[in-house]
C-alpha cells in the first residue's frame, strides 16, 4: 500500500493541516496518510511544545472519523529527538510491505539538506511536496518528486497558541473536539 507520511509538531493540530492532509489523499495515488506527530523535533524548542500525548490525543480527535487519515506515534517509540531518516528506516523494517511517501511544504523540502542523512532519503523515498507561497522549489536534489497545488491557509499554531494566550477564541481555526479539549484542559494559556 502507498502511505504519505506528513510528519510534524502539530502544537496544535489545526485546519490547515488536515486540509493538506486530506487534499493529498484525494488527489494522489496513495491509499492513506498518517500524521506523524513528533514528540522532539530537533528543529524546534522543546519547551514551546505541549506534552506529547497530549498532542497526539488531539491529532486523534481531530481525525477520528476519516479512514483515508491515521495518527502516528511511531516516533514515540524512537530516540529522541526525531530524524525523518530513523523513522522511515523503522517503518521499513516493520511494514515492509507498504511504500512510504514523505509529504512536506516547499518551504521545508528547501531546507531537506539541512536535515539528518538527506541524501539517503532522496536516494530511498519519494517525496509529494505541496506548494508554499514564497518557497518556489528551484532545486529538487535529485529527488523523486510530486509537486501538488493543495489548498492553503494562513493558518499557524502560532497564531492558535497566541490566541489562547491572549484570550481570544479559537473557534474555527481548529475541529471543534479539538477546540473543546484545549479550552477544558486550559492547554496553550501560559
Amino acid at each position: 500500500m502507498k502511505i504519505g507520511l506528513f510528519f510534524g509538531s502539530f502544537n496544535p493540530i489545526h485546519h490547515g493541516h488536515l486540509m493538506v492532509a486530506s487534499y493529498i489523499a484525494n488527489h494522489s495515488d496513495l491509499k492513506q496518510v498518517w500524521l506523524v506527530v513528533s514528540p522532539h523535533n530537533p528543529h524546534k524548542p522543546q519547551s514551546s511544545l505541549l506534552n506529547e500525548y497530549d498532542r497526539l490525543h488531539l491529532a486523534q480527535l481531530a481525525i477520528e472519523d476519516d479512514p483515508q487519515l491515521k495518527v502516528s506515534d511511531i516516533e514515540f517509540k524512537l530516540p529522541k529527538p526525531s530524524y525523518t531518516i530513523d523513522t522511515l528506516t523503522y517503518l521499513q523494517e516493520q511494514y515492509p510491505q507498504h511504500e512510504f511517501y514523505v509529504i512536506m511544504g516547499g518551504d521545508s523540502f528547501q531546507n531537506l539538506p539541512k536535515w539528518k542523512n538527506f541524501e539517503t532519503l532522496i536516494k530511498n523515498y519519494r517525496f509529494i511536496v505541496y506548494r508554499r507561497p514564497g518557497f518556489e522549489i528551484t532545486d529538487t536534489y535529485g529527488a523523486d518528486l510530486v509537486y501538488l497545488e493543495a489548498p492553503m491557509l494562513e493558518l499557524s499554531a502560532t497564531l492558535i497558541r497566541n490566541n489562547r494566550k491572549a484570550g481570544i477564541t479559537i473557534r474555527y481555526l481548529v475541529p471543534e473536539k479539538v477546540r473543546q479539549e484545549i479550552e477544558d484542559n486550559n492547554y496553550f494559556k501560559e
